[in-house]
C-alpha cells in the first residue's frame, strides 16, 4: 500500500494539490487495504490518515498498517484539525463520489474556522481511478481468483441446463456454484436470458421456462478479495438452429480477432473497431449496440473503456473485457465475453471457461 500512496502523492504534485480527501469505497480500499463500508482517507505528502467510526476502528488498524487510523463520531472536526495542522491550501476531493449534502456541510465547516482562511477544495475526479487502470501483480492474482471461480461455475452448471428449467433457477445455480468455487460474493446480478429474452443485453432472470433449442445468454461474475470478474457465454439447449450457428460464429470470430490483434498503444476506439468492423461487414452492425469492453477491477465497470468513442490509450497490464454481441428482436442474442490482460505481445486471456 505504501507504493500506491506514494504514487498518489506524486499525482497530487502534478495537479498542484497539497492533499486529497478520498471518499469512494473502492479507492479507499485500493490505497489503504481497508475493506469496511465507511470512512475517509486524507492524504498529504507528509501524512496518511484513515478516519472511520467505532464499528471499524479495529479492522482498519489491522488492515491499514501504513495509515494513522482515527476513530471519529461523524462530522468534519477531525478533517478540519488535520487540514489546519498540515497547513494545506489546495485539497482535492472526489467530486464524482461526494454527495452535494456532504460537500455543502464540509464547505460550511471550513468557512466556520478562521484557521482555514485561504483553503480551497478542488474537484479531482478520476485521480485515484486513473491510478487503478494499470494492475500490479497482487491485483492480477486476485483478479485471476475471481475469474477462476466464475469459469469453474460456468463449466459446472452449463452441462446441466435442460428444457423445463427457468432463468431464475439457472441464475441461482450459477451463484451457488461461484460461491462453491471460492467466490466471496457475486460481482453483479447474474443475467440469464433465454429464447427471445436474449435480445435484451441486460435482461433480468424471470420465470421464463426454457424450451428445446432455445439460445441462452449467461453473463455473470464472481468477487474475491474485493476484485470482480465478468464472464459471458451463449449456449443452445439441445440442437442449435441455423440462426444460432450463424450468429454464434460471427460473434466468436469478432471476439477472437480483437483478442488476437489488440495491442499496447491502441485507443479504446481502435480496439473496439477490431470486432465491430467484422460485425458490420456481416450485416449486423445495428444489432451490436454496446461497447466491446471495459476495465475490470475493484469495480465491475471501470477504466479503461473499450468503446467507439474512447480516446484512452491501452497500456501494459491493463485488464479489460472483450465482449461482442448480436441481438435479434423476437429470436434472442449471442454474447461471448472474456477478460484479457494486455501484455508486451498482446492480449493474454485470463478467462478459461469453455466456449
Amino acid at each position: 500500500m505504501k507504493e500506491r500512496v506514494e504514487e498518489l502523492v506524486a499525482r497530487l504534485r502534478e495537479n498542484e494539490l497539497d492533499g486529497v480527501l478520498i471518499s469512494a469505497g473502492e479507492n479507499r480500499r485500493y490505497l489503504s487495504g481497508f475493506s469496511g463500508s465507511a470512512g475517509y482517507l486524507f492524504i498529504t505528502g507528509a501524512n496518511a490518515i484513515l478516519a472511520t467510526d467505532s464499528r471499524y476502528s479495529e479492522q482498519a488498524t489491522n488492515q491499514s498498517l501504513y495509515f494513522d487510523v482515527k476513530e471519529v463520531r461523524g462530522g468534519w472536526s477531525w478533517l478540519i484539525d488535520e487540514m489546519k495542522s498540515s497547513g494545506v491550501k489546495r485539497v482535492g476531493f472526489e467530486s464524482q463520489d461526494m454527495t452535494v449534502s456532504d460537500y455543502n456541510s464540509l464547505i460550511e465547516a471550513i468557512k466556520g474556522d478562521s484557521g482555514l482562511r485561504g483553503l480551497s477544495m478542488i474537484p479531482s475526479p478520476g485521480l485515484a481511478e486513473n491510478q487503478r487502470i494499470v494492475k500490479d501483480q497482487e491485483e492480477l492474482q486476485m483478479l485471476q481468483l475471481a475469474i477462476d471461480a466464475a469459469d469453474e461455475a460456468m463449466d459446472h452448471v452449463c452441462p446441466t441446463i435442460e428444457p423445463g428449467m427457468t432463468e431464475r433457477e439457472i441464475a441461482w445455480r450459477m451463484e451457488v456454484a461461484m460461491r462453491g468455487f471460492g467466490a466471496d460474493a457475486i460481482s453483479f446480478d447474474t443475467i440469464v436470458a433465454a429464447g427471445p429474452n436474449g435480445a435484451m443485453a441486460h435482461h433480468q432472470p424471470s420465470d421464463y421456462v426454457i424450451k428445446q433449442s432455445d439460445p441462452v445468454v449467461i453473463d455473470m461474475g464472481a468477487k474475491v478479495g474485493g476484485y470482480c470478474s465478468d464472464l459471458s457465454r451463449s449456449i443452445s439447449v439441445g440442437e442449435p438452429d441455423e440462426t444460432f450457428n450463424k450468429i454464434y460464429d460471427t460473434v466468436l470470430g469478432a471476439q477472437l480477432i480483437a483478442i488476437n490483434t489488440v495491442k499496447i498503444g491502441m485507443t479504446g476506439e481502435e480496439a473496439d473497431s477490431l470486432s465491430r468492423d467484422m460485425i458490420v461487414e456481416a450485416g449486423y452492425g445495428e444489432n451490436f449496440g454496446h461497447s466491446l469492453g471495459h476495465g475490470v477491477g475493484l469495480v465491475i465497470h471501470e477504466n479503461p473503456w473499450v468503446s467507439p468513442k474512447s480516446p484512452e490509450v491501452l497500456q501494459l497490464n491493463t485488464v479489460f473485457t472483450v465482449e461482442p454481441g448480436i441481438y435479434l428482436s423476437g429470436w434472442g442474442g449471442i454474447r461471448i465475453e472474456d477478460i484479457v490482460m494486455l501484455g508486451e505481445n498482446g492480449a493474454v486471456p485470463m478467462s478459461k471457461a469453455r466456449k
